[in-house]
């Protein structure tokens, strides 16, 4: 199917590895325009020669730490007449109340929590003059499956959903769709590091992660291509009635909650 996105200008943040580079190959194959925030101009470099090569799409990358002052006027310069924001950048820790200190959990929401807002914020203005964009929000079931284990990121995913869904539900009358998605786990490098600390910390040895994996949907994680291919329809005119609201892709994980 033609996504009908070929020449629209995207930007996505934290596009440097997992999911943010998935996002990057899966817009790249529609032939859009690239516009790549995240902090390694490493990584970054070398999956704009990567997507430039493959498909033959202009590719622009911007290295900055998102939480630093004036970040958000800097990406504005860069992209700020994007068409598409995919806002993809941030991991908030894991751990109990006790084992998150208020100075990492300022730290996890000051790039996911306010980082999504803020630079929502400036996009949408510069959406709104011209009438027309998509906000889309990658954010995640732990707004759902509220965790004791995981409580800084439940509470932090629930506040962008709650975000998400107070924008998206006007935005259309400004031209401009707002949409979060919320993947369950996700085959990167993040899942496989909470399944090796999980492991460690139920079965006593990381080295088991893989045992943890027969309790997902199907026994295993989303690839990112599934996640990263539903953000390029959800940004497509095949979507245009969609907004103000929360999708979530997680193998059924957060329907499986049951009273008995």
């Amino acid at each position: 199917m033609d996504m009908g996105l070929a020449g629209k200008r995207v930007l996505i943040t934290g596009a440097s590895q997992g999911i943010g580079a998935g996002l990057a190959k899966s817009f790249a194959t529609e032939g859009c325009e690239l516009s790549l925030v995240a902090r390694s101009a490493e990584k970054l470099s070398a999956l704009a020669s990567e997507l430039q090569s493959e498909h033959g799409v202009q590719v622009n990358v911007l290295a900055l730490d998102m939480t630093r002052q004036g970040a958000i006027a800097d990406i504005m310069a860069f992209a700020g007449s994007s068409d598409i924001l995919v806002n993809n950048a941030g991991a908030i820790p894991g751990g109990t109340l006790w084992e998150v200190d208020e100075d990492a959990w300022r730290k996890g929401w000051e790039l996911k929590v306010f980082g999504y807002i803020n630079l929502t914020r400036a996009m949408y203005t510069e959406m709104k003059h011209r009438r027309q964009g998509v906000i889309l929000n990658n954010i995640g079931n732990g707004g759902q499956n509220f965790d004791f284990n995981y409580i800084a990121g439940s509470s932090g995913n629930a506040a962008l959903m709650a975000f998400t869904c107070a924008l998206g539900g006007r935005s259309l009358e400004d031209g401009i769709r707002v949409v979060g998605v919320n993947p369950g786990p996700v085959a990167t490098d993040r899942i496989e590091k909470v399944l090796k600390n999980h492991a460690a910390r139920l079965l006593g040895d990381e080295q088991r992660s893989t045992e943890l994996l027969a309790g997902y949907p199907l026994g295993r994680a989303a690839s990112v291509a599934e996640i990263a291919d539903l953000f390029v329809y959800l940004a497509s005119p095949h979507s245009s009635y969609t907004s103000g609201t929360i999708i979530t892709v997680d193998g059924g994980i957060t329907s499986r909650r049951s009273v008995a």
